[in-house]
Protein backbone atom coordinates (compact mmCIF):
# COMPACT_ATOMS: atom_id res chain seq x y z
CA UNK A 1 0.00 0.00 0.00
CA UNK A 2 1.50 3.38 -0.91
CA UNK A 3 1.94 6.50 1.26
CA UNK A 4 -0.81 7.86 -0.54
CA UNK A 5 -3.28 5.56 -0.36
CA UNK A 6 -2.52 5.33 3.23
CA UNK A 7 -3.34 9.21 4.54
CA UNK A 8 -6.27 8.52 2.53
CA UNK A 9 -7.50 6.16 4.39
CA UNK A 10 -6.72 7.77 7.55
CA UNK A 11 -8.21 10.17 6.52
CA UNK A 12 -11.41 8.73 5.13
CA UNK A 13 -11.50 7.35 8.67
CA UNK A 14 -11.49 10.23 10.59
CA UNK A 15 -13.72 11.64 8.30
CA UNK A 16 -16.13 9.21 8.88
CA UNK A 17 -15.45 9.57 12.51
CA UNK A 18 -16.33 13.58 12.39
CA UNK A 19 -19.87 12.76 10.86
CA UNK A 20 -20.76 10.22 13.17
CA UNK A 21 -19.49 12.44 15.96
CA UNK A 22 -21.83 15.59 14.49
CA UNK A 23 -24.95 13.12 14.12
CA UNK A 24 -24.63 11.57 17.52
CA UNK A 25 -23.90 14.62 19.33
CA UNK A 26 -27.62 15.77 19.82
CA UNK A 27 -28.25 12.36 21.19
CA UNK A 28 -25.84 13.00 24.20
CA UNK A 29 -28.39 15.68 24.94
CA UNK A 30 -31.75 13.95 24.62
CA UNK A 31 -30.69 11.29 26.51
CA UNK A 32 -30.15 13.28 29.67
CA UNK A 33 -32.59 15.75 29.35
CA UNK A 34 -35.07 12.37 29.40
CA UNK A 35 -33.98 11.43 32.86
CA UNK A 36 -34.13 15.48 34.30
CA UNK A 37 -36.60 15.34 37.36
CA UNK A 38 -38.04 19.02 36.11
CA UNK A 39 -40.37 19.79 33.67
CA UNK A 40 -38.10 21.74 31.99
CA UNK A 41 -34.81 21.41 29.13
CA UNK A 42 -32.41 22.88 31.42
CA UNK A 43 -28.94 21.16 30.71
CA UNK A 44 -27.77 19.78 31.98
CA UNK A 45 -30.58 18.37 34.39
CA UNK A 46 -30.50 19.79 38.11
CA UNK A 47 -32.07 16.70 39.59
CA UNK A 48 -33.22 13.15 38.25
CA UNK A 49 -36.08 11.21 37.66
CA UNK A 50 -38.15 8.40 35.66
CA UNK A 51 -41.02 10.69 36.02
CA UNK A 52 -41.49 11.34 32.16
CA UNK A 53 -41.08 7.70 30.96
CA UNK A 54 -43.36 6.70 33.18
CA UNK A 55 -45.84 9.11 32.04
CA UNK A 56 -44.56 8.56 28.02
CA UNK A 57 -46.18 5.01 28.99
CA UNK A 58 -49.04 5.62 31.43
CA UNK A 59 -50.31 8.84 29.11
CA UNK A 60 -53.12 8.03 27.25
CA UNK A 61 -52.37 10.74 24.54
CA UNK A 62 -48.36 9.14 24.38
CA UNK A 63 -50.13 5.40 24.54
CA UNK A 64 -52.16 5.57 22.03
CA UNK A 65 -49.78 7.30 19.37
CA UNK A 66 -47.46 4.58 19.90
CA UNK A 67 -49.00 1.37 19.87
CA UNK A 68 -50.81 3.56 16.73
CA UNK A 69 -47.07 4.18 15.39
CA UNK A 70 -46.48 0.10 16.07
CA UNK A 71 -49.59 -1.07 14.69
CA UNK A 72 -49.47 1.09 11.01
CA UNK A 73 -45.08 0.11 10.73
CA UNK A 74 -45.89 -3.69 11.22
CA UNK A 75 -48.57 -3.56 8.12
CA UNK A 76 -46.07 -1.91 6.70
CA UNK A 77 -43.18 -4.04 7.17
CA UNK A 78 -44.95 -6.82 5.72
CA UNK A 79 -46.66 -5.38 2.55
CA UNK A 80 -43.60 -3.14 1.70
CA UNK A 81 -41.42 -6.19 1.62
CA UNK A 82 -43.75 -8.27 -0.26
CA UNK A 83 -44.06 -5.86 -2.67
CA UNK A 84 -40.87 -4.56 -2.47
CA UNK A 85 -39.51 -8.16 -2.92
CA UNK A 86 -41.50 -9.52 -5.61
CA UNK A 87 -40.59 -6.49 -7.67
CA UNK A 88 -36.77 -7.19 -7.15
CA UNK A 89 -37.43 -10.17 -8.44
CA UNK A 90 -38.95 -8.96 -11.59
CA UNK A 91 -36.16 -6.80 -12.29
CA UNK A 92 -33.39 -8.97 -11.70
CA UNK A 93 -35.00 -11.36 -14.00
CA UNK A 94 -34.31 -9.13 -17.13
CA UNK A 95 -37.21 -10.06 -18.89
CA UNK A 96 -39.10 -7.13 -17.79
CA UNK A 97 -39.26 -4.30 -20.73
CA UNK A 98 -38.53 -0.69 -19.51
CA UNK A 99 -36.85 -1.98 -16.85
CA UNK A 100 -34.66 0.59 -16.02
CA UNK A 101 -37.86 3.45 -16.29
CA UNK A 102 -39.37 1.19 -13.98
CA UNK A 103 -36.49 0.84 -11.40
CA UNK A 104 -36.24 4.50 -11.13
CA UNK A 105 -39.96 4.78 -10.32
CA UNK A 106 -40.07 2.62 -7.98
CA UNK A 107 -36.57 4.28 -6.11
CA UNK A 108 -38.34 7.67 -6.42
CA UNK A 109 -40.01 7.99 -3.18
CA UNK A 110 -36.13 7.66 -1.78
CA UNK A 111 -35.38 11.45 -3.82
CA UNK A 112 -38.44 13.26 -4.35
CA UNK A 113 -39.07 15.67 -1.11
CA UNK A 114 -41.34 14.15 1.68
CA UNK A 115 -43.27 17.74 1.73
CA UNK A 116 -43.69 17.52 -2.36
CA UNK A 117 -45.06 13.59 -1.85
CA UNK A 118 -47.55 14.64 1.38
CA UNK A 119 -49.12 17.25 -0.81
CA UNK A 120 -49.86 14.99 -3.26
CA UNK A 121 -50.76 12.12 -1.58
CA UNK A 122 -53.22 14.21 1.15
CA UNK A 123 -54.67 15.45 -1.85
CA UNK A 124 -55.10 12.12 -3.58
CA UNK A 125 -56.37 10.77 -0.44
CA UNK A 126 -59.07 13.15 0.65
CA UNK A 127 -60.77 12.44 -2.93
CA UNK A 128 -60.57 8.88 -1.98
CA UNK A 129 -61.39 9.17 1.50
CA UNK A 130 -58.23 7.66 2.54
CA UNK A 131 -57.24 10.42 4.99
CA UNK A 132 -57.03 10.13 8.93
CA UNK A 133 -57.47 6.45 8.54
CA UNK A 134 -55.16 3.25 9.34
CA UNK A 135 -55.30 2.06 5.39
CA UNK A 136 -54.60 5.71 4.00
CA UNK A 137 -51.40 5.43 6.74
CA UNK A 138 -49.80 1.85 5.40
CA UNK A 139 -50.20 2.19 1.89
CA UNK A 140 -48.67 6.16 1.90
CA UNK A 141 -46.10 4.92 3.94
CA UNK A 142 -45.63 1.38 2.49
CA UNK A 143 -44.53 3.81 -0.83
CA UNK A 144 -42.37 5.27 1.36
CA UNK A 145 -40.84 2.12 2.50
CA UNK A 146 -40.71 -0.03 -1.02
CA UNK A 147 -37.09 1.55 -2.33
CA UNK A 148 -35.50 0.45 0.79
CA UNK A 149 -37.05 -3.16 0.18
CA UNK A 150 -35.79 -3.08 -3.44
CA UNK A 151 -32.68 -1.97 -2.50
CA UNK A 152 -31.69 -4.32 0.45
CA UNK A 153 -33.20 -7.91 -1.60
CA UNK A 154 -31.48 -6.52 -4.98
CA UNK A 155 -28.11 -6.37 -3.27
CA UNK A 156 -28.49 -10.10 -1.78
CA UNK A 157 -29.85 -10.97 -5.50
CA UNK A 158 -26.84 -9.70 -7.06
CA UNK A 159 -24.94 -13.08 -5.80
CA UNK A 160 -27.64 -15.16 -6.61
CA UNK A 161 -27.27 -17.98 -8.85
CA UNK A 162 -30.34 -18.71 -10.86
CA UNK A 163 -28.85 -21.83 -11.70
CA UNK A 164 -29.95 -23.40 -8.21
CA UNK A 165 -34.04 -22.88 -9.59
CA UNK A 166 -33.34 -24.67 -13.09
CA UNK A 167 -31.91 -27.59 -11.21
CA UNK A 168 -35.09 -27.34 -8.80
CA UNK A 169 -37.26 -27.33 -11.81
CA UNK A 170 -35.42 -29.88 -13.45
CA UNK A 171 -36.24 -32.21 -10.07
CA UNK A 172 -39.47 -31.48 -10.46
CA UNK A 173 -40.49 -28.24 -8.64
CA UNK A 174 -42.99 -25.92 -9.48
CA UNK A 175 -42.68 -22.63 -9.01
CA UNK A 176 -43.88 -21.93 -5.70
CA UNK A 177 -41.86 -24.87 -4.12
CA UNK A 178 -39.32 -23.74 -5.65
CA UNK A 179 -39.39 -20.01 -4.28
CA UNK A 180 -40.61 -20.80 -1.69
CA UNK A 181 -37.86 -23.40 -0.71
CA UNK A 182 -35.22 -21.94 -3.08
CA UNK A 183 -35.31 -18.96 -3.54
CA UNK A 184 -36.44 -17.33 -0.44
CA UNK A 185 -34.19 -19.09 1.79
CA UNK A 186 -31.10 -17.59 -0.21
CA UNK A 187 -32.74 -13.92 -0.43
CA UNK A 188 -34.13 -13.72 2.91
CA UNK A 189 -31.29 -11.79 4.84
CA UNK A 190 -32.16 -8.83 2.03
CA UNK A 191 -35.68 -9.45 3.02
CA UNK A 192 -35.14 -9.19 6.19
CA UNK A 193 -33.12 -6.38 6.04
CA UNK A 194 -35.76 -4.35 3.92
CA UNK A 195 -38.38 -5.06 6.58
CA UNK A 196 -36.39 -3.71 9.43
CA UNK A 197 -36.12 -0.42 6.85
CA UNK A 198 -39.28 -0.50 6.30
CA UNK A 199 -40.73 -0.33 9.89
CA UNK A 200 -38.24 1.78 11.21
CA UNK A 201 -39.26 3.88 7.80
CA UNK A 202 -42.88 4.25 8.77
CA UNK A 203 -41.89 4.45 12.59
CA UNK A 204 -40.00 7.60 11.97
CA UNK A 205 -42.06 9.07 8.96
CA UNK A 206 -43.66 12.57 10.38
CA UNK A 207 -44.43 14.54 7.30
CA UNK A 208 -46.96 12.19 5.37
CA UNK A 209 -48.23 11.47 8.94
CA UNK A 210 -49.16 15.45 9.90
CA UNK A 211 -51.12 15.50 6.53
CA UNK A 212 -52.95 12.30 7.13
CA UNK A 213 -53.75 12.24 11.04
CA UNK A 214 -57.29 13.15 12.54
CA UNK A 215 -58.22 13.91 16.10
CA UNK A 216 -58.87 10.12 16.49
CA UNK A 217 -56.05 8.66 14.58
CA UNK A 218 -52.37 10.55 14.53
CA UNK A 219 -48.96 8.60 15.24
CA UNK A 220 -45.85 8.85 17.36
CA UNK A 221 -43.87 11.47 15.02
CA UNK A 222 -47.36 13.77 14.84
CA UNK A 223 -47.54 13.34 19.08
CA UNK A 224 -43.70 14.35 19.21
CA UNK A 225 -44.34 17.24 17.04
CA UNK A 226 -47.33 18.44 18.65
CA UNK A 227 -45.46 18.70 22.16
CA UNK A 228 -42.42 20.42 20.96
CA UNK A 229 -44.71 23.23 19.33
CA UNK A 230 -47.27 23.72 21.99
CA UNK A 231 -45.84 22.89 25.50
CA UNK A 232 -42.85 22.25 27.11
CA UNK A 233 -42.82 18.45 28.09
CA UNK A 234 -39.65 16.29 28.41
CA UNK A 235 -41.49 13.42 28.34
CA UNK A 236 -40.53 14.09 24.31
CA UNK A 237 -37.31 13.46 25.73
CA UNK A 238 -37.91 10.04 26.93
CA UNK A 239 -40.21 9.22 23.49
CA UNK A 240 -37.02 10.37 21.69
CA UNK A 241 -34.84 7.98 23.35
CA UNK A 242 -37.03 5.05 23.54
CA UNK A 243 -37.13 6.18 19.57
CA UNK A 244 -33.29 6.08 19.36
CA UNK A 245 -32.72 2.68 20.90
CA UNK A 246 -34.98 0.95 19.41
CA UNK A 247 -34.37 2.17 15.61
CA UNK A 248 -30.62 1.86 16.71
CA UNK A 249 -31.05 -1.82 17.73
CA UNK A 250 -33.50 -2.89 14.91
CA UNK A 251 -30.76 -1.66 12.23
CA UNK A 252 -28.00 -3.35 13.72
CA UNK A 253 -30.12 -6.91 14.27
CA UNK A 254 -29.38 -7.82 10.93
CA UNK A 255 -25.71 -6.91 10.31
CA UNK A 256 -25.49 -9.25 13.74
CA UNK A 257 -27.02 -11.95 12.25
CA UNK A 258 -24.79 -11.88 9.08
CA UNK A 259 -21.67 -11.58 10.94
CA UNK A 260 -22.73 -14.74 13.23
CA UNK A 261 -23.96 -16.64 10.28
CA UNK A 262 -20.67 -17.52 8.60
CA UNK A 263 -19.11 -18.63 12.28
CA UNK A 264 -22.35 -20.93 12.55
CA UNK A 265 -21.95 -22.35 9.11
CA UNK A 266 -18.07 -23.66 10.12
Amino acid sequence: MGENELRGGVGLRMWGALVGAVLIAPTLIVIPLSFTGKASFTFPPESWSLRWYQNFFTDPGWRDALLTSVRIALLVAVLASALGTAAALALDSGRVPGKGLINGLLLSPMIVPQIVAAIGVYAVFLKWGLAGTTLGFVLAHTALAIPFVIVAVSAVLRGYDRRLEQAAASLGAGPLTTFFQVTLPLILPGVLSGAVFAFVTSLDEVVIALYLQSPELHTLPVQMFSSVTVETDPTIAAASTLVLVVTTMLILLPQLLRRRSPEETR
